[in-house]
């Protein structure tokens, strides 16, 4: 019965990583799916590619929501539950990998950026601040949300880890995954690194053909 709770929420976690916001949120507003154009990748960047900045919005703000819900609940009502922090790291995690690897969506899913922002609001709101303002930092200099997302993996463990004992207590199951979230992230991107790389990325606020690929 002790591991009943922790497997149920960590399961519930990936129920609600798999809702695809950039893919529904589009069906809703009547726009075309984001896995047809642009990058492929459902995600806000890319829903911000069809020129609609609400459908963007609307869908950062909803990812960003489902990564966060879950962490919340946990560091909420889970002590009575015995779900303490290898629970809250397991929790967070899976909300990241629905997002990645949504079963609603044949396990095709986007990069996971606003997820991962939510995941780690949910474990400090300063966390995720400290975070979000590092991807706006490099963003607005360089104008590529990817280099940006790059940037923000990298600092999000470095910032858990060397702010531990001031705005936090640093646990060793949370560092692993806010570490394996930021491994995940760089691997989901490493076609926008060779883009970089090659200099054919694409720069924040360019609009996409919409037309459906193939």
């Amino acid at each position: 019965m002790n591991a009943f709770y922790p497997i149920l929420a960590t399961l519930a976690a990936y129920l609600i990583g798999s809702l695809s916001f950039a893919v529904i949120v589009s069906r809703v507003m009547g726009l075309h799916d984001p896995r047809t154009y642009g990058s492929g990748n459902p995600g806000a960047t890319n829903v911000l590619r069809s020129g609609s900045k609400a459908a963007a919005i609307a869908t950062l703000l909803l990812d960003a929501i489902k990564g966060w819900l879950p962490v919340a609940l946990v560091h909420w009502f889970g002590r009575p539950y015995g779900l303490g922090d290898g629970t809250l790291a397991a929790v967070g995690l899976a909300a990241f990998l629905g997002h990645l690897y949504p079963v609603f969506f044949r396990f095709q899913g986007g990069k996971g950026v606003a997820t991962a922002l939510g995941v780690l609001l949910g474990i400090s709101g300063w966390l995720g601040l400290a975070t979000a303002l590092t991807w706006l930092i490099i963003a607005y200099f360089f104008r590529y949300s990817s280099l940006a997302s790059l940037v923000a993996a990298v600092f999000a463990p470095l910032y858990y880890v060397l702010f531990s004992g001031v705005a936090w207590y640093a646990e060793a199951p949370v560092t692993a995954a806010i570490i394996a979230m930021g491994l995940l992230l760089i691997w989901r991107h490493r076609e926008n690194i060779k883009r970089l790389m090659a200099g054919k990325e694409s720069r924040l606020g360019k609009k996409a053909d919409t037309k459906a690929k193939g």
